[in-house]
Protein backbone atom coordinates (compact mmCIF):
# COMPACT_ATOMS: atom_id res chain seq x y z
CA UNK A 1 0.00 0.00 0.00
CA UNK A 2 0.96 3.44 0.35
CA UNK A 3 -0.87 7.21 0.71
CA UNK A 4 -4.72 8.11 0.54
CA UNK A 5 -6.97 10.31 -0.07
CA UNK A 6 -8.04 13.42 1.42
CA UNK A 7 -7.18 16.94 2.08
CA UNK A 8 -4.49 18.88 4.56
CA UNK A 9 -4.06 22.00 4.45
CA UNK A 10 -2.25 23.04 7.91
CA UNK A 11 1.26 22.96 7.76
CA UNK A 12 2.76 20.98 11.08
CA UNK A 13 6.51 18.79 11.58
CA UNK A 14 4.63 15.26 11.94
CA UNK A 15 6.41 14.89 15.37
CA UNK A 16 4.74 18.54 16.46
CA UNK A 17 1.01 17.51 14.92
CA UNK A 18 -1.99 18.34 17.11
CA UNK A 19 -3.86 15.80 19.28
CA UNK A 20 -7.22 15.90 18.30
CA UNK A 21 -9.99 14.77 20.84
CA UNK A 22 -12.88 14.12 18.18
CA UNK A 23 -10.64 11.19 16.89
CA UNK A 24 -9.87 8.32 18.80
CA UNK A 25 -6.84 6.36 17.82
CA UNK A 26 -5.92 2.76 19.00
CA UNK A 27 -4.34 -0.70 17.74
CA UNK A 28 -7.08 -2.35 15.39
CA UNK A 29 -8.72 -5.17 16.63
CA UNK A 30 -9.23 -8.29 14.03
CA UNK A 31 -12.66 -7.92 13.88
CA UNK A 32 -12.18 -3.96 11.86
CA UNK A 33 -9.54 -6.12 9.63
CA UNK A 34 -12.09 -6.51 6.87
CA UNK A 35 -13.51 -3.54 7.13
CA UNK A 36 -9.95 -1.64 6.88
CA UNK A 37 -9.16 -4.04 3.71
CA UNK A 38 -12.43 -2.86 1.83
CA UNK A 39 -11.26 0.90 2.95
CA UNK A 40 -8.23 0.69 1.68
CA UNK A 41 -9.04 -0.37 -1.62
CA UNK A 42 -11.47 1.97 -1.99
CA UNK A 43 -8.85 5.05 -1.11
CA UNK A 44 -5.87 3.47 -1.67
CA UNK A 45 -4.51 3.25 -5.70
CA UNK A 46 -3.15 0.11 -6.40
CA UNK A 47 -3.91 -1.49 -3.12
CA UNK A 48 -3.31 -5.52 -3.31
CA UNK A 49 -3.02 -7.53 -0.45
CA UNK A 50 -6.47 -8.42 1.31
CA UNK A 51 -8.30 -8.71 4.62
CA UNK A 52 -6.10 -12.27 5.02
CA UNK A 53 -3.10 -10.78 4.64
CA UNK A 54 -3.76 -7.94 6.76
CA UNK A 55 -4.78 -9.86 9.25
CA UNK A 56 -1.51 -11.83 9.56
CA UNK A 57 0.54 -8.54 9.67
CA UNK A 58 -1.34 -7.44 12.44
CA UNK A 59 -1.03 -10.78 14.30
CA UNK A 60 2.82 -10.73 13.69
CA UNK A 61 2.90 -7.03 15.15
CA UNK A 62 -0.69 -5.90 16.83
CA UNK A 63 0.96 -2.45 16.90
CA UNK A 64 1.48 -2.20 13.14
CA UNK A 65 -2.17 -1.04 12.04
CA UNK A 66 -4.34 1.81 13.69
CA UNK A 67 -7.77 2.81 13.74
CA UNK A 68 -9.58 6.36 13.60
CA UNK A 69 -12.58 6.55 15.10
CA UNK A 70 -15.09 9.13 15.96
CA UNK A 71 -17.81 8.54 18.79
CA UNK A 72 -17.56 4.64 17.86
CA UNK A 73 -17.97 5.26 13.61
CA UNK A 74 -15.11 3.89 11.75
CA UNK A 75 -12.82 6.46 9.56
CA UNK A 76 -9.97 4.65 8.55
CA UNK A 77 -7.18 3.58 9.21
CA UNK A 78 -2.83 3.51 8.95
CA UNK A 79 -0.77 0.57 8.36
CA UNK A 80 2.92 0.35 9.44
CA UNK A 81 5.97 -1.78 8.67
CA UNK A 82 8.22 -1.75 11.38
CA UNK A 83 11.29 -2.83 9.17
CA UNK A 84 15.00 -4.28 11.30
CA UNK A 85 18.24 -3.11 9.57
CA UNK A 86 17.98 -5.51 7.19
CA UNK A 87 14.47 -4.09 6.03
CA UNK A 88 15.65 -1.08 5.92
CA UNK A 89 18.90 -2.11 3.91
CA UNK A 90 16.07 -3.81 1.35
CA UNK A 91 13.66 -0.52 0.88
CA UNK A 92 16.75 1.85 0.21
CA UNK A 93 17.99 -0.53 -2.36
CA UNK A 94 14.31 -1.94 -3.93
CA UNK A 95 15.16 -5.08 -2.75
CA UNK A 96 11.60 -5.51 -0.68
CA UNK A 97 8.24 -6.56 -2.04
CA UNK A 98 6.17 -3.63 -0.72
CA UNK A 99 3.11 -5.01 -1.50
CA UNK A 100 3.83 -8.12 0.49
CA UNK A 101 6.72 -7.69 2.13
CA UNK A 102 8.30 -10.96 4.22
CA UNK A 103 8.48 -10.89 7.56
CA UNK A 104 12.38 -11.75 7.85
CA UNK A 105 12.48 -7.50 6.85
CA UNK A 106 10.08 -6.50 9.89
CA UNK A 107 11.40 -5.96 13.18
CA UNK A 108 10.16 -8.48 15.73
CA UNK A 109 8.98 -7.61 19.44
CA UNK A 110 12.35 -7.94 20.37
CA UNK A 111 14.25 -5.74 18.35
CA UNK A 112 15.20 -2.50 17.60
CA UNK A 113 13.33 -0.79 15.23
CA UNK A 114 15.64 0.58 12.38
CA UNK A 115 12.83 2.19 10.02
CA UNK A 116 9.14 2.92 9.41
CA UNK A 117 7.51 2.83 6.37
CA UNK A 118 4.30 4.18 6.26
CA UNK A 119 2.51 1.11 4.54
CA UNK A 120 -1.28 3.26 3.98
CA UNK A 121 -3.37 5.46 5.39
CA UNK A 122 -6.86 5.34 4.46
CA UNK A 123 -9.19 7.89 5.63
CA UNK A 124 -11.75 10.30 5.02
CA UNK A 125 -13.33 13.38 6.28
CA UNK A 126 -12.48 13.85 9.80
CA UNK A 127 -10.18 10.81 10.24
CA UNK A 128 -7.06 12.90 8.58
CA UNK A 129 -6.86 14.23 12.27
CA UNK A 130 -5.86 11.18 14.30
CA UNK A 131 -2.53 11.75 12.33
CA UNK A 132 -1.67 13.60 15.64
CA UNK A 133 -2.36 10.52 17.89
CA UNK A 134 -0.90 8.37 14.99
CA UNK A 135 2.41 10.26 15.20
CA UNK A 136 2.64 10.11 19.02
CA UNK A 137 1.99 6.16 18.82
CA UNK A 138 5.67 6.30 17.09
CA UNK A 139 6.85 8.32 19.79
CA UNK A 140 6.83 5.05 21.91
CA UNK A 141 10.52 4.04 23.07
CA UNK A 142 10.49 1.47 20.49
CA UNK A 143 9.74 3.49 17.80
CA UNK A 144 11.06 6.67 18.46
CA UNK A 145 14.60 6.41 16.83
CA UNK A 146 13.63 5.20 13.47
CA UNK A 147 12.91 7.95 10.92
CA UNK A 148 9.64 7.69 8.63
CA UNK A 149 9.40 6.63 5.00
CA UNK A 150 6.74 6.45 2.42
CA UNK A 151 5.62 6.53 -0.86
CA UNK A 152 2.95 8.74 -1.14
CA UNK A 153 0.47 7.51 -4.29
CA UNK A 154 -1.56 10.51 -5.28
CA UNK A 155 -1.48 13.89 -5.10
CA UNK A 156 -3.06 14.54 -2.05
CA UNK A 157 -0.48 12.31 -0.47
CA UNK A 158 1.93 14.16 -1.54
CA UNK A 159 0.28 17.86 -0.04
CA UNK A 160 0.44 15.49 3.37
CA UNK A 161 3.71 14.64 3.17
CA UNK A 162 4.72 18.07 2.15
CA UNK A 163 2.62 19.72 5.02
CA UNK A 164 4.39 17.02 7.78
CA UNK A 165 7.95 17.80 7.11
CA UNK A 166 8.54 14.30 4.47
CA UNK A 167 10.93 15.06 1.77
CA UNK A 168 11.67 13.31 -1.53
CA UNK A 169 15.25 11.80 -0.76
CA UNK A 170 17.60 9.54 -3.17
CA UNK A 171 17.36 5.97 -3.05
CA UNK A 172 17.13 2.91 -5.10
CA UNK A 173 13.44 2.77 -4.45
CA UNK A 174 11.33 4.69 -6.46
CA UNK A 175 9.61 8.15 -5.18
CA UNK A 176 10.73 7.72 -1.68
CA UNK A 177 10.03 10.06 0.63
CA UNK A 178 11.59 10.25 4.08
CA UNK A 179 10.78 12.02 7.44
CA UNK A 180 13.55 12.98 9.73
CA UNK A 181 12.73 12.77 13.60
CA UNK A 182 13.45 15.95 14.71
CA UNK A 183 16.24 14.30 17.68
CA UNK A 184 18.09 13.16 15.02
CA UNK A 185 18.65 16.54 12.87
CA UNK A 186 21.87 18.29 13.56
CA UNK A 187 21.81 21.70 14.70
CA UNK A 188 22.17 24.57 12.09
CA UNK A 189 24.79 26.42 12.10
CA UNK A 190 25.15 30.19 10.96
CA UNK A 191 28.05 32.62 10.74
CA UNK A 192 28.87 33.71 14.57
CA UNK A 193 26.18 31.74 15.88
CA UNK A 194 24.92 28.50 16.45
CA UNK A 195 21.21 28.08 16.15
CA UNK A 196 19.72 24.91 17.89
CA UNK A 197 17.15 23.11 16.61
CA UNK A 198 13.83 23.40 18.36
CA UNK A 199 14.07 20.11 20.87
CA UNK A 200 11.16 17.96 20.91
CA UNK A 201 12.10 15.90 24.35
CA UNK A 202 8.65 16.86 25.52
CA UNK A 203 6.89 15.30 22.39
CA UNK A 204 8.75 11.52 23.00
CA UNK A 205 7.22 10.91 26.22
Amino acid sequence: MSMERGSFAARHDFDALPLNPDVDVRCAQFSEIAALSEMAHRLVPGVQIGAVELARYLAFDPQSILTFTRKGNLLGGMAFLFLNDCGHDALMLDDICLTAPETRYLASSNDDVAAIYIWAIATTGRGIAGLGKAAAHLRQTRFRGADCYAQPSTAAGREIMRATGFAPISSFQPDLWCYERPWHRQPMRMPGAIIQARSYADARH
